[in-house]
């Protein structure tokens, strides 16, 4: 479950987004830096909590000026299945910390920070794998054994975000437990990994597992194929790593020329995640990307009511539903909350189109159009 995170509590909608078809030319990885796509100063986590606001801001990578594509400096295509499960929670593998970034704004329901984990080529995974983290210290259920694994959705493409191939990024939201009769945190209860990675510096050392997961893998077959991708929250990690590397990267044995839709549900605006760089990629390629947003307390839905991402998915549903008949794929990632809702507004807009909706989530699941993971 490449999710697996405290993440935000409400949904949000999701704004249009449009891409051309991806051009040709490309940029040096020497001409271009990564980027974690914020507009606003990014605030370094560290181990008190505080925000700090960071002298620099995170450079914009080679989409920023013009559209050619970042070269890659490593060539990861060969392998004909994903890696999986290299690293075992006995032998776990040890990761240096490169960068630990907050990536959301002042009035953020949550701080969540984007994490940058050096393995060297030597933990290579594919889109929409999971890394599995052990905290240190002893589980507090089991005296002298270690913490259970969490397993964390990845952020970035197989290449990294330096496109080495020899970094992951994760997209970790600090898990705080608020006492309504202290009126205060309290950190007895405080998720112990998330904070751990939040308050995590350059050059420290991460336990890490795996990589696991083939449920959120991009089907690579068709370049021309439909994705339409759901997340609440830091459920946008595994979709950052498809749309770079549909956008982003000039991948020599993946052109895409199809159409990625982004769904995403978070609070408020300062909430959103990686959103300068799917705006980026919103300008860039208006044919091959859409993107909307559901900000649950700044939008109202078509009722008056909150915005949820099930309501941004019912405006365009007709829409969804044609895409889905001819193929489409389907994801969704985040909080397991989100999916009642959902498969309700699907099921209400399946009757109304006089179709069962337990059959076509049936022939979905049978044709691999239906991708779920959620936490």
């Amino acid at each position: 479950m490449a999710c697996l995170q405290a993440s935000v509590a409400a949904h949000v909608g999701v704004a249009h987004v449009g891409i051309s078809a991806a051009t040709t030319a490309s940029t040096s990885v020497g001409e271009a830096s990564f980027f974690t796509g914020r507009r606003l100063p990014v605030l370094q986590c560290n181990t008190t909590g505080a925000r700090n606001v960071v002298a620099r801001r995170v450079t914009i990578a080679a989409l920023t000026e013009q559209a050619s594509k970042v070269a890659l400096s490593a060539d990861l295509e060969a392998a004909a299945d994903p890696p999986m499960h290299l690293f075992k929670n006995k032998e776990p593998f040890i990761g240096t910390v490169k960068s630990v970034e907050r990536i959301v704004g002042p009035n953020a329901t949550g701080e969540t920070c984007h994490i940058v984990i050096e393995h060297n080529g030597d933990m290579p995974y594919w889109e929409g794998q999971s890394y599995g983290i052990i905290p240190p210290g002893d589980n507090p259920k089991k005296p002298g054994q270690p913490h259970a694994v969490r397993l964390y959705s990845i952020a970035s493409s197989r290449y990294g975000d330096e496109f080495d191939g020899k970094t992951a990024s994760l997209c970790v939201r600090r898990a705080v437990y608020w006492d309504p009769e202290l009126k205060a945190e309290d950190p007895a209860k405080k998720g112990i990994c998330s904070n751990f990675l939040c308050d995590c510096k350059p050059g420290d050392k991460v336990q890490v597992t795996g990589p696991s997961g083939k449920v959120m893998l991009l089907p690579e077959q068709d370049p021309n194929a439909t994705h339409i991708m759901v997340a609440t929250g830091t459920g946008i990690a595994p979709y950052r790593g498809f749309l770079r590397r549909m956008f982003m990267e000039d991948v020599p044995t993946f052109k895409f020329g199809g159409l990625a839709w982004l769904f995403l549900g978070v609070a408020n605006s300062d909430s959103l995640l990686y959103h300068d760089e799917f705006t980026k990629f919103k300008e860039q390629y208006p044919e091959n990307f859409r993107y909307d947003v559901a900000l649950s307390r700044e939008q109202t839905n078509q009722k008056g009511g909150k915005m949820y991402v099930q309501d941004k998915i019912e405006e365009y549903s007709e829409e969804l539903f044609e895409m889905l008949d001819k193929g489409a794929h389907i994801y969704f990632c985040g909080l397991r909350g989100m999916m009642p809702g959902i498969q309700d507004t699907l099921k209400r807009v399946a009757e109304a189109r006089g179709e069962s909706w337990e059959e076509k989530l049936s022939a979905l699941k049978k044709n691999k159009q239906w991708h779920v993971e959620v936490y």
